[in-house]
């Protein structure tokens, strides 16, 4: 990495991200009644290890690469994309079809996913001012359309995958589509799209785990307030 205060900064980060976050959450044990279980970490741990290896010359050479192959590579159809995952998981509840949860609660843990991992995103872009591949701005690092994306996809993968293997390739086969066409347009680096990856699974992921202690929040508070 030719910058090192760049990799300081995204290793603070990646250590806050990947260390207190998970910390919290496992303090919500007994309350959540879910194990966390290693591949509810892994996934994202390794796309943001991956993020820091290829932000630099590897980076550099695979996004030459791919300008050279796609020069005018040009479609919106990955600002629809993004969203597809979460789609299909809400249209399959609201069909009928089982999932982990009813309707109602899918949507709810789709807007706070999303938003907890906008957040993330946002505020890493703004810290870390990264200029993009076309030097529109420096916000490129990380890459939003990619945390969307694998947000929806591990929305889809959380309440459907165990009903078949089929909803998770999909949905996380989608979501990589975006982050390929994210660069094929000049728009990020590889590393962009990757810890964008990582945060949108681990944004999801810690919603998901965290979901049953909100719940009983909830309730008690509504408890109180009708005593």
């Amino acid at each position: 990495m030719k910058d090192p205060k760049l990799f300081l900064r995204l290793l603070v980060i990646l250590i806050l991200w990947l260390g207190v976050t998970p910390s919290h959450v496992i303090a919500q044990l007994d309350t959540t009644h879910r194990i966390i279980k290693t591949w509810d970490v892994i996934p994202s741990a390794s796309l943001a290890a991956a993020a820091l290896i290829t932000q630099g010359k590897i980076g550099r050479k695979v996004h030459d690469y791919t300008y050279q192959q796609y020069p005018h590579f040009n479609s919106n159809f990955d600002d629809y994309l993004t969203v597809a995952p979460g789609v299909v998981s809400l249209g399959l509840a609201a069909s009928g079809v089982k999932g982990k949860h009813k309707l109602g609660d899918q949507l709810l843990l789709a807007i706070i996913s999303n938003v907890f991992a906008q957040v993330i995103t946002q505020s890493m872009k703004r810290i870390i001012k990264y200029e993009r591949p076309n030097a529109v701005d420096n916000h490129s690092f990380p890459s939003s359309h990619a945390t969307t994306a694998f947000v929806n996809a591990t929305l889809l993968q959380e309440e459907y995958g165990q009903r078949s293997a089929l909803y998770t390739i999909g949905g996380y086969g989608v979501a990589s589509t975006v982050g390929a066409m994210r660069m094929a347009k000049n728009e990020h680096w590889m590393a962009d799209v990757l810890m964008g990856a990582g945060v949108g699974i681990a944004a999801t992921k810690a919603v998901y785990i965290s979901y049953p202690w909100l719940q009983k929040t909830v309730r008690k508070i509504r408890t109180k307030k009708q005593h």
